[in-house]
C-alpha cells in the first residue's frame, strides 16, 4: 500500500513538472477601444499582425472589409439607388425653372379653306412657313412645388443613408464571415493536434500491446479513440471549406478563392460599462434610423404639397416668331409675338385634392411611427449585443482556466497510465475533456470578437 501511494506522488511530482515546462503562456487580455466623441463612437477590434505564408494570400480583416464594400454587389445597388435618387430631385425642381421650344412650321394648303370638323382652334388654312419660340415660367404655386422638391431632397438623404446602412451590413456580414473562416481554421488546428495525439497513443499502446504489457483492450480503446479524432478532423476540414465558401460569397467572388487568414493578436478589455452611453450613440448613428427619419420628413413635405394643390397656379408664357413665306393680304406683318399671364384656380374635382392631402399625412404618421419602432428595436439590439458581449469576454477565462486544468489533468492521466496506476478509460476520458475544452477555448475567442463586431454594428459604428 505504502509503494503504490510513492509512485503515485512521485508519478504526480513528475506531471506536475512535465505540465509547467509545456504550459503556454496565458492568453492577453484584450482592449476594447472607443472614441469619446458620440459622433464616432465604436467598439475598435483589434488589429491583425502579418504571417507569412507561401501557399494562399494572406488576407486580414480590414482587408476583407475594403474587398466587400468594393466588390460586393449589395453595396453598389444602394449607391445606385442613390444616385438615381439624385436625378429625381432635379427633374422635381424642373418645374420651377423656365420651359422653352422652338418649332419650324411650313404648311402647304388651299388658302382661306378651313377644317370643319374635329377641331374648335383657329380653324383657317394658308400656305405659309414660319419659325418661332415659346417659354413658359412658373410664378407661383404656393408653395407645392418647393415642398416636392424639398421632399425628393429628404428622400435623396434617405436613399444616401440606406446605401450607407447596407454598406454596414455588408461590413458586419464580412466580419461574420471571416471570424467564422478563422474559427474554423483555429479548430481545424486543434482537430489535427487531436489526431497526432491519439495516433501517438495508440502506436504506443500497440508496442506495449506487442510486448505483452498491455491487453488486447486497452489496443481496441486506443483505435476507437483514434477514429474519433479522425471522424472529428473530416468534420473540421468541411466547416473549414464550408466557411472559406462563404466568406469568398460576401467578398463578392463568384470562385473559390482559399486565403490565409490573418488571426489577431493584441489584447481585450471587457465592453464600455455604461451601455446607455452605447443606446446613445446607436439612436445618432444608425443609418437605418436615419433613413427613417429622412423618410418621414419626406412624407411631411409631401403631404404639404398636396395639400397645396388645393392653391391657385400663376404662370407667364410668351412666344415670338417670323413668317417669311406667307399670304400677304392676311399677314400685315412678317413678325408676330405676345406675351401673357394664367392663373389656374382649382374649383372642383371630386374631392381629389382633399383626399390626396389627407392620403399623404396619414402615410406621414405612418412613417414617424415606423421611426419609433425602429429606436424601440435599436434600444433593445443594443442593450442585448452589450450583455453578449459581457458574457463572451467572462468566458474567455473560464474557458482558458478550463483547458489549463484540461491539459493538466491529460498529463496526469499519461503519466499513471504510463505507470500502470490507470486504466485506458482514464487516459480516454482525459483526452476528450482536453479535446473538448480546446475546441471550447478556441470558440470562445472568436465568439468574443463577433459579439464585438455585432456590438459595433448596432451602435452605427462608421465601418
Amino acid at each position: 500500500m505504502k509503494k503504490e501511494i510513492i509512485l503515485s506522488l512521485i508519478a504526480l511530482a513528475l506531471a506536475c513538472a512535465i505540465h509547467a515546462q509545456s504550459l503556454p503562456d496565458a492568453p492577453p487580455t484584450r482592449l476594447l477601444a472607443q472614441n469619446a466623441a458620440p459622433q464616432t463612437m465604436a467598439v475598435s477590434s483589434p488589429q491583425v499582425s502579418q504571417s507569412p505564408s507561401d501557399q494562399h494570400p494572406q488576407l486580414t480583416r480590414k482587408e476583407a472589409e475594403q474587398l466587400a464594400i468594393k466588390n460586393n454587389p449589395r453595396v453598389s445597388v444602394g449607391r445606385l439607388l442613390a444616385l438615381a435618387q439624385h436625378q429625381v430631385v432635379r427633374e422635381t425642381r424642373a418645374a420651377e425653372l423656365p420651359t422653352a421650344n422652338a418649332s419650324i412650321t411650313a404648311v402647304g394648303a388651299e388658302d382661306g379653306s378651313r377644317i370643319s370638323a374635329g377641331a374648335l382652334t383657329a380653324s383657317r388654312l394658308f400656305e405659309h412657313a414660319g419659325a418661332g419660340g415659346n417659354f413658359t415660367q412658373l410664378i407661383t404655386d404656393f408653395g407645392r412645388t418647393k415642398n416636392l422638391v424639398a421632399s425628393t431632397k429628404l428622400q435623396e438623404k434617405a436613399q444616401n443613408a440606406n446605401a450607407l446602412a447596407t454598406t454596414e451590413d455588408i461590413v458586419l456580414a464580412t466580419d461574420q464571415a471571416f471570424y467564422n473562416a478563422l474559427q474554423a481554421q483555429a479548430l481545424l488546428k486543434v482537430a489535427e493536434q487531436n489526431v497526432s495525439t491519439r495516433q501517438t497513443t495508440e502506436t504506443q499502446v500497440n508496442q506495449m500491446t506487442q510486448n505483452k504489457l498491455k491487453s488486447t483492450l486497452d489496443l481496441s480503446f486506443a483505435d476507437v479513440n483514434l477514429s474519433q479524432a479522425k471522424l472529428l478532423l473530416l468534420d473540421a476540414q468541411n466547416n473549414a471549406d464550408s466557411t472559406m465558401a462563404a466568406l469568398d460569397a460576401v467578398l463578392g467572388f463568384d470562385r473559390q478563392i482559399t486565403y490565409d487568414l490573418i488571426d489577431e493578436n493584441t489584447a481585450l478589455q471587457p465592453p464600455p460599462p455604461d451601455v446607455d452611453q452605447l443606446i446613445q450613440a446607436g439612436l445618432q448613428q444608425r443609418p437605418d434610423l436615419q433613413a427613417l427619419n429622412y423618410d418621414q420628413q419626406a412624407a411631411i413635405k409631401f403631404s404639404h404639397a398636396e395639400h397645396d394643390q388645393m392653391f391657385p397656379t400663376i404662370s407667364t408664357g410668351g412666344t415670338a416668331g417670323i413668317v417669311p413665306v406667307r399670304p400677304d393680304q392676311f399677314y400685315t406683318s412678317n413678325w408676330w409675338g405676345g406675351i401673357g399671364a394664367n392663373v389656374n384656380i382649382p374649383v372642383f374635382n371630386g374631392f381629389l385634392y382633399n383626399a390626396q392631402a389627407k392620403e399623404a399625412a396619414i402615410r406621414a404618421e405612418a412613417a414617424g411611427e415606423r421611426s419609433r419602432d425602429l429606436r424601440n428595436q435599436i434600444t433593445r439590439d443594443v442593450r442585448t449585443a452589450w450583455l453578449a458581449a459581457n458574457t463572451a469576454f467572462q468566458r474567455l477565462s473560464v474557458t482558458s482556466a478550463l483547458l489549463n486544468q484540461a491539459n493538466m489533468a491529460l498529463s496526469l492521466a499519461q503519466t499513471r497510465y504510463q505507470l500502470g496506476l490507470s486504466s485506458i478509460v482514464e487516459l480516454s476520458q482525459a483526452q476528450l475533456q482536453q479535446t473538448d475544452a480546446a475546441i471550447g477555448d478556441t470558440n470562445a475567442r472568436y465568439q468574443y470578437r463577433l459579439a464585438l463586431a455585432t456590438l459595433n454594428y448596432q451602435i452605427g459604428a462608421t465601418p
